[in-house]
């Protein structure tokens, strides 16, 4: 999918909403309230109506479309940039490139964001398995390293060897932690866990194979046991954090984890932009007030 597939395909509103049916609904539309079985209405809008509970709605009902007044071309033209971008795609850019407001594009995005964060169960990773931290954050000049890094967000990050990877904006990098981060994502069966020496990983890991690089003595790679893999993927992020998004606040540094790994992790599907509107349809609407509840800004840089 290209723009100007999105131009061409995608030209109308009603020719929008039939994908979006169909992304929703792939056997025949349905009652988002009982889920029974409901009649079109003869409308331009492409109205639904269930007699059931006598409730009348559109495919865009209940979904992160909810109450928006933007052209759905314009929705899809934002999510195609969202979900090609490799390092992400600002707001700001968003804003120039689609012809809104800052705050309608921030917005936009977000919602977009909401919609990957709930694309369903992952699989636990197995095999080989690498898993590291990093710290991002403005850089603090005229302070100690351990000073500096406690004003910092951490970003915890495991990735599968060829397979997924996983980023997690945490508390702490102490053993429970780590612990509950590697039952909750890490297969008891994996063949082994690469870390660096950080001494957390070591009771952290538990019975699981573990093998370590000792970064302090400066080894990087002894054999095939190194945390390269996931090291480069921490650097996509960083890449996207200084070059693309340029200031990212500590409660939405989440958000922003779950768009690297959503891509991430389906770099190779040539359907992503109808996956991601499949997901668009059927994840829970976000309210302005909810997102930018108790928001403070972070400025952030690798």
């Amino acid at each position: 999918m290209t723009l100007l597939d999105i131009d061409n395909v995608f030209d109308t509103d009603l020719k929008c909403r039939e994908v979006l049916c169909r992304l929703r609904w792939p056997n025949d539309p349905e009652c988002p309230r009982c889920r029974s079985k409901v009649v079109e209405l003869a409308t331009e809008k492409q109205l639904f109506y269930c007699k059931e509970c006598d409730y009348q709605f559109s495919v865009t009902a209940g979904t992160i479309f909810n109450d928006s007044h933007l052209p759905l071309k314009t929705w899809f033209t934002a999510t195609l940039l969202l979900v090609e971008a490799r390092k992400g795609f600002s707001a700001n850019q968003m804003k120039r490139t689609i012809g809104v407001s800052y705050k309608t594009a921030w917005y936009l995005c977000h919602r977009i964001r909401r919609a990957m964060k709930e694309a369903g169960e992952r699989p636990m990773l197995y095999g080989t398995v690498e898993m590291d931290e990093t710290w991002v954050g403005g850089r603090k000049r005229g302070i100690g390293v351990a000073e500096a890094r406690r004003q910092k967000e951490i970003v915890i990050g495991i990735r599968q060897r060829g397979g997924d990877l996983r980023f997690f904006h945490a508390n702490g990098v102490t053993t429970g932690t780590l612990r509950d981060y590697i039952k909750d994502n890490v297969s008891q069966d994996v063949d082994v866990i690469f870390t660096d020496d950080f001494n957390a990983y070591k009771n952290a890991v538990g019975t699981i194979r573990h093998e370590t690089v000792n970064h302090s003595a400066k080894e990087y790679v002894r054999g095939d046991v190194h945390t390269n893999t996931i090291e480069s993927a921490f650097s996509l992020l960083k890449r996207g954090i200084i070059g693309t998004w340029h200031r990212v606040s500590a409660k939405h540094l989440a958000a922003y984890l779950d768009e690297m790994t959503f891509r991430f992790n389906r770099r190779k599907n040539h359907d992503l932009f109808l996956d991601t509107l499949r997901h668009m349809v059927t994840a829970d609407p976000l309210t302005f007030e909810r997102l930018t509840a108790g928001q403070t800004e972070l400025q952030v840089r690798a």
